[in-house]
């Protein structure tokens, strides 16, 4: 009987993501030695030696800026997330700041929990006070959102029910998004069209050198008087230099975020949460489930989706034998690794090759057991990454 896969844990992991690991088949535990996989939520990987057994990462999240993704590409590991397995929980958590900032709720609790509950005239304060936490209904409002992804598609859907007109720009929507994009929904050209033309404007984009500040000191002052920006997406998004002087200007009327970064704590017009973004039983189990499933089936036969740096392959056992590739994506692979399983004497029974940017991957199914010249053969391949070989489990 084969070993068992050893899967790192380097946080709490949901046990209903655990138990989707058999027990006979995989071994997973905080300090295992020479680990097959590693299974993360908030752990810094940067700041660890990640072993050279390690074949894969599964992050149960959907941010992956605590992982060296880089580093783990040239080694040809694949970095899995859970995308939209949190979506309905941020998209709730949106609409509460939605609501928190249009009804004055933070300050209006403030006000609350400062009063005598033993005041004798404690019903007058609270009648005098409370003029000074009037808000607005969203119904009528327009919601700009940035970034069409499952949370931004939910999002929209939401507001939309709550009677409020919705504006979504996103240069890089997938099909499915646009599929489950509401009719309603109308399409900007840009960022600055959606600033422009919002009350409120929520923000659903990963952080990368592109979306880094991308709301900043120039754009944001296009935003209509006393709009409300949330930001539930990474804390880099947003320049909060530009967003504290327009808050600050009146230009803004409040800031929602899911970062309480030392520069914007306790600014009046700020409702900063300690990221809550995720933080629900429901969405830990879902993204825990959704990686530990692909994690699997990609320990096992080599399959791939939703990997944050290598294409999405699949492909159905035709034979017990499989061979893996990662590379990188340069002229000539296929020969070169057809060539070489045929001076083996291996007959290559099906073959699935996709590239994404500067990585490709390489599924093999094979009539015949290859065997470790062959594994040599592949590996000494220039510009070969990775190579396993994965005959169909017992």
């Amino acid at each position: 009987m084969p070993s068992p896969y050893r899967v790192l844990v380097l946080n709490q992991i949901s046990a209903n993501g655990l138990q989707r690991l058999p027990s006979g088949s995989y071994l997973t535990g905080k300090d295992l030695s020479e680990p097959d996989a590693v299974l993360v939520r908030s752990a810094d990987m940067h700041a660890i030696d990640i072993p050279a057994s390690v074949k894969a990462i599964g992050r149960a999240g959907a941010g992956t800026n605590n992982i060296p993704v880089k580093a783990m590409s040239a080694r040809g590991v694949p970095v899995f997330n859970a995308p939209g397995a949190n979506a309905n929980a941020v998209k709730e958590l949106v609409l509460t700041g939605m609501l928190m900032a249009a009804r004055n709720i933070a300050p209006a609790l403030s006000f609350v929990g400062k009063l005598d509950p033993a005041a004798a005239d404690l019903d007058k304060q609270v009648e005098d006070g409370k003029k000074n936490f009037a808000g607005f209904e969203l119904a009528g409002q327009t919601l700009g959102i940035v970034g069409l992804g499952k949370i931004g598609c939910l999002v929209a859907d939401a507001a939309i029910k709550l009677g409020m007109n919705v504006m979504g720009y996103d240069p890089e929507i997938t099909v499915d998004a646009a599929w489950s994009l509401p009719a309603q929904v109308k399409k900007a050209a840009s960022v600055a069209e959606v600033l422009k033309n919002s009350n409120f404007v929520t923000l659903h984009v990963p952080l990368v050198e592109a979306t880094k500040h991308l709301v900043n000191e120039q754009n944001v002052a296009q935003m209509r008087p006393g709009a409300v920006l949330l930001n539930f997406s990474r804390e880099g998004v947003v320049s909060e230099a530009a967003v504290l002087a327009a808050l600050d200007a009146q230009q803004l009327g409040w800031y929602v975020c899911d970062f309480p970064g030392g520069r914007i704590l306790r600014h009046a017009k700020v409702v900063a949460l300690p990221h809550l973004g995720a933080s629900t039983r429901e969405a830990e189990e879902n993204c825990a489930i959704m990686v530990a499933d692909q994690l699997r089936d990609y320990l096992e036969h080599g399959n791939v989706a939703n990997a944050v740096n290598f294409p999405n392959v699949s492909m159905a056992r035709e034979s017990n034998y499989r061979v893996a590739i990662a590379n990188a994506n340069v002229p000539n692979m296929l020969g070169q690794i057809s060539t070489a399983m045929a001076q083996a004497g291996l007959n290559i029974h099906n073959m699935v090759n996709k590239s994404r940017g500067d990585m490709a991957y390489t599924l093999v199914d094979v009539d015949s057991p290859a065997g470790d010249s062959v594994m040599a053969a592949l590996k000494g391949i220039n510009g070969v990454l990775a190579v396993r070989y994965l005959p169909a489990p017992a």
